[in-house]
């Protein structure tokens, strides 16, 4: 009873309304992205979807590496005397600096040449997720000027991240020999050098964030209101804003979520690994013991050269493949759970999340 002697109403305990009307929590996001990749991979199950989706998620990270898998040409026999090769091209590049040169600029065209794959093929995944349909060819022409946008977004943000920790370093050096010259304390140096590690630690993690939120949430608002990056990034960005505890509790989520799928892949791709890296081996000597059986002996030249490059390309072309099938349902559920979370605040995209929906309900 309170003062005036009357009973107080009874106090109602009301569930904590979102902030965004309708929205999906992260939580609730699960569930709706887990049926949306069992419908594409399963419903039904196409070999040729399977094949594509695996090629699209090869460049996008798909498969999971393992110290389990230590590939590396001191494994191969000791008769094939790839350390004899190594050097004799190593001492062949250093009497022809035009060769260096060359394999500098092919090195950082291939770099390049990944990272623009990279970006095109998200936008050709988030197409076959919003569709529930794959096609490869069709999606890179319709979509690569999206993914050339994104491209050339990333290369200007970890450029100036590149410059600006590179400037960060040479100062830092410069510093430090300044202390040194002025016979400062032990510590300082030490602790400018930890201050400057835990600083690359936090560019590294921010930069994996903002490209994590790029791929799973700004890219499909892209795609959806055909806008540039940055246009989508100030959407997301606002909508963030207004709902920062579900973004924060989304990224932990899906962190979690994918270290989970990491892990899974992991005891997959071991066992198999494994077997794939043995008979490589065991077939690698297998060849050796027969030409020496016949009183041949492996020599290099441009023919046993071919050779084995065919061999190792064929070789490292399962391993990827395997990599790829294996990672990529992965891939394709973090995919749709970033999709289903930012649809459900993004009217368009949800739009095209409800067409795809209805029409394979007609099917």
């Amino acid at each position: 009873m309170d003062a005036a002697g009357q009973i107080p109403p009874h106090t109602r305990l009301l569930p904590m309304r979102r902030t965004e009307a309708g929205a999906l929590s992260p939580i609730e996001s699960l569930h709706p992205a887990w049926n949306a990749t069992v419908s594409l991979l399963f419903r039904p199950f196409d070999r040729r979807r399977w094949i594509g989706l695996s090629l699209v998620c090869l460049f996008l990270g798909g498969g999971t590496s393992t110290a389990a898998f230590q590939w590396g040409f001191g494994a191969l026999p000791s008769d094939l005397h790839t350390s004899e090769l190594l050097l004799r091209i190593r001492l062949a590049m250093a009497q022809h600096a035009s060769l260096m040169v060359l394999a500098v600029i092919a090195s950082l065209g291939l770099v390049l040449g990944l990272i623009y794959a990279r970006c095109v093929l998200r936008f050709v995944l988030i197409d076959a997720v919003l569709n529930q349909e794959v096609a490869v060819g069709a999606a890179w022409k319709n979509l690569k000027s999206y993914g050339r946008s994104y491209f050339l977004w990333l290369l200007g943000v970890v450029g100036a991240v590149l410059l600006t920790v590179f400037g960060a370093a040479i100062a830092s050096l410069r510093y430090l020999a300044l202390l040194r010259e002025v016979d400062h304390p032990w510590w300082a140096a030490a602790l400018l050098i930890v201050t400057e590690l835990v600083a690359v630690i936090l560019i590294g993690l921010t930069i994996a964030v903002v490209i994590t939120l790029t791929d799973d949430l700004v890219a499909p608002v892209m795609y959806a209101d055909k806008i540039s990056l940055s246009a989508a990034w100030r959407i997301v960005g606002k909508i963030a804003r207004r709902d920062h505890g579900a973004f924060v509790l989304y990224l932990v989520l899906r962190f979690a979520v994918g270290m989970g799928i990491s892990i899974a892949v992991l005891f997959v791709l071991f066992p198999l690994l494994m077997g794939i890296s043995a008979g490589g081996l065991v077939t690698a000597a297998l060849g050796l013991l027969t030409l020496r059986a016949v009183g041949l002996a492996w020599v290099w030249n441009p023919w046993t050269i071919s050779l084995a490059a065919v061999a190792l390309g064929i070789f490292t072309s399962l391993l990827f493949a395997l990599l790829s099938v294996v990672g990529m349902p992965g891939q394709v559920y973090l995919q749709n759970y970033g999709v289903r979370f930012i649809a459900s605040r993004v009217p368009s995209l949800q739009a095209l999340c409800r067409t795809t929906a209805d029409s394979r309900r007609w099917r």
